[in-house]
């Protein structure tokens, strides 16, 4: 079950009532990690009604335990459905909100892929191209949402995003964005998006051509150099950030700044997803990327 709705008691829950359909004799917790989960049964096909997550066709799912407030990750290849159902006109009537927080997910999976430390140039493809179809319509999008066009455009670039997940997979901007979901329940989304401009500033230079090559996907002009080509895909994503209503800053969303060292320190648990960051991230790094975002 690709989500992050659930909490792990809920699933729990489900699974005790369908041990016997789903033929799984396994507990949510036996499975909790990377390559745990030792097969599937019963055919799984997804329909997504949001433009956001790709777990429509990744192998992840991510999950709030309540014993410790942290998420967690199951990662498994049987997490990938046989089938995958992606219809536009599915997510004609999701709120602006959550159009613009799920459609700037995508396209963080998209640029995280693009920029990891272990891109490869097939994937390269996906991301280059759902950053550029997500950049280009994810406004009238979020402004005019009956737009089938600009719904099917980002739906697309989602389902782009989707597919790096599994061979490549995302990077800091997730990692760091999980305290604030597990700590302020922020919606997971809108912690990737409010996040993405500060960590690809802090990232920059560590990887100046790609990140570059990531601005002109988003559509800005080519400058002198990478360096000030990379700056320029900063401000076009503060400024998609902007049209989209996604706020600025921490503080706007409720994060108090006595917090800021609690999540440095819990986002150095993800170190399955900072591993892949062009630049190393140390919990006193990320506690200056969170300063910077208060």
């Amino acid at each position: 079950m690709p989500t992050d709705a659930f909490t792990v008691e809920e699933i729990t829950i489900i699974e005790e009532k369908n041990e016997n359909n789903l033929y799984n004799t396994q507990t949510l917790r036996d499975y909790v990690g990377i390559g745990l989960l030792k097969g599937r049964k019963k055919k799984l096909i997804c329909i997504p009604t949001t433009s956001g997550t790709g777990s429509e066709v990744s192998p992840n799912a991510i999950l709030v335990d309540n014993e410790d407030h942290q998420k967690k990750g199951i990662i498994s290849p049987f997490l990938v459905p046989d089938m995958v159902l992606v219809d536009p006109l599915l997510t004609l009537s999701l709120p602006p909100a959550i159009t613009a927080a799920t459609g700037m997910d995508a396209l963080t999976h998209c640029l995280e892929a693009y920029t990891n430390k272990f891109a490869q140039p097939f994937i390269d493809m996906f991301a280059l191209e759902g950053i550029r179809l997500i950049a280009s319509h994810i406004i009238t999008a979020v402004t005019n949402g009956t737009n089938v066009l600009a719904r099917e455009k980002v739906a697309m670039g989602s389902l782009l995003g989707g597919f790096c997940l599994g061979p490549v997979n995302t990077a800091a901007v997730h990692a760091l964005s999980y305290p604030l979901g597990s700590l302020y329940h922020l919606s997971h989304g809108l912690s990737n998006a409010l996040l993405l401009p500060y960590v690809m500033e802090f990232n920059i230079v560590g990887s100046e051509k790609r990140y570059a090559e990531v601005a002109v996907a988003l559509g800005c002009t080519k400058e002198a150099t990478y360096q000030l080509t990379a700056l320029a895909g900063v401000e076009k994503i503060k400024q998609l950030n902007a049209a989209c209503g996604i706020p600025a800053t921490l503080k706007e969303v409720g994060v108090e700044y006595t917090a800021l060292e609690a999540m440095a320190k819990d986002a150095m648990k993800i170190q399955r997803l900072l591993k892949n960051n062009p630049r190393e991230v140390t919990e006193a790094l990320a506690l200056e990327i969170f300063k910077k975002a208060f």
